[in-house]
């Protein structure tokens, strides 16, 4: 197949085009800007993959290079995830989230127009997401596909926001689409500052590692290899219109995870040896973010029972995997 992944220097889409070049059978064409958080040299060169750098919201490129490569399939990944600055600065998760993701229905929608009946039939749209667009969970519940929508925050409301638009387009036009909804990803080549590899980065650095509030915040964290293999799982064979929850089934407190990272680090890198001094020791609490969720989990039922996916990596082992790699890319 020839693949256009947007966002594809990103964390998530990096690792799912390092997986797609595993068996060299397809094309693969990188999208994305290439802001801040992207990582090129995250993708080692392959004679099956080329980047295109450009920004979704960019009609004419998008069309061009729709119709210049001929895509079976398009995974999208591109937009502006960190909650925090989406808190600071909305405007550009509003632009890339929602706008860009119109953008890039609207010119789909023509070249997908412009095929033959066979291709139709097999080309796919399959846009990847986020639970957080769900809100937050009391103690007990999982999200389903059936959840109601309820997202706190700019990030989670522009999100849920391009959710819509995905499946309007689906209904209205028949545009075939496929969506995914992920929990909270960690692993390696992950941008410093999302949660885990901050507290990484800080740790090894000898500086405070921040935790909003009490901690006792609840995220289920999947490990982003899975992650990939359940995303190209459902672009192959997940069906034409349907909503797949991707999780970890790892619920853990913020506290439990930046001291299993600090206990981590002491077995793999010890802080000092003699002096008794431990990672735990830089733990600061500090103000709790406006809006924070109080727990997010994922059923993942559906894609366990429809398509045979389950996680290979439990919290422990996917911990150690990238705290090794921090370690070793530091």
């Amino acid at each position: 197949m020839n693949i256009l992944i947007s966002g594809g220097c990103g964390f998530i889409g990096s690792a799912l085009i390092r997986l797609l070049l595993s068996d060299n059978t397809n094309q693969i064409l990188n999208f994305d800007k290439c802001s801040y958080a992207a990582t090129k040299n995250s993708i080692k060169p392959s004679k099956n993959y080329r980047l295109l750098e450009g920004d979704i919201c960019d009609r004419s490129l998008v069309k061009q290079c729709l119709y210049d490569f001929q895509p079976d399939l398009i995974m999208h990944l591109a937009a502006e995830t960190h909650v925090d600055r989406s808190i600071i600065g909305p405007a550009d998760f509003i632009r890339t989230n929602i706008i860009g993701t119109y953008t890039l229905l609207e010119e789909t929608r023509a070249y997908w127009n412009s095929l033959d009946p066979v291709r139709q039939e097999q080309f796919r749209f399959h846009h990847i997401s986020t639970d957080e667009v769900y809100g937050s969970l009391g103690v007990s519940g999982l999200f389903s596909e059936n959840s109601s929508y309820d997202p706190s925050s700019p990030y989670s409301a522009s999100k849920a926001s391009s959710d819509h638009l995905v499946r309007a387009w689906g209904r209205t036009y028949g545009l075939p689409i496929l969506v995914t909804n992920c929990s909270n990803n960690y692993g390696p080549f992950q941008f410093p500052e999302k949660l885990i590899p901050l507290v990484i980065h800080c740790a090894l650095a000898g500086k405070t590692i921040p935790i909003y509030g009490d901690g006792q915040q609840v995220r289920d964290w999947l490990y982003v290899d899975d992650h990939a293999r359940a995303l190209w799982l459902v672009a192959r064979q997940g069906l034409k219109g349907e909503t797949y929850n991707i999780g970890g089934h790892n619920e853990k407190t913020n506290l439990e995870v930046v001291l299993l990272i600090c206990r981590t680090l002491e077995t793999l890198h010890p802080r000092y040896h003699n002096s008794g001094s431990s990672y735990e020791d830089l733990i600061k609490f500090v103000a709790d973010r406006p809006g924070h969720d109080v727990r997010y989990a994922i059923d993942a039922s559906k894609i366990e029972k429809e398509l045979g996916w389950t996680p290979s990596e439990t919290f422990e082992t996917g911990i150690r995997k990238t705290v090794e790699w921090y370690i070793t890319n530091e």
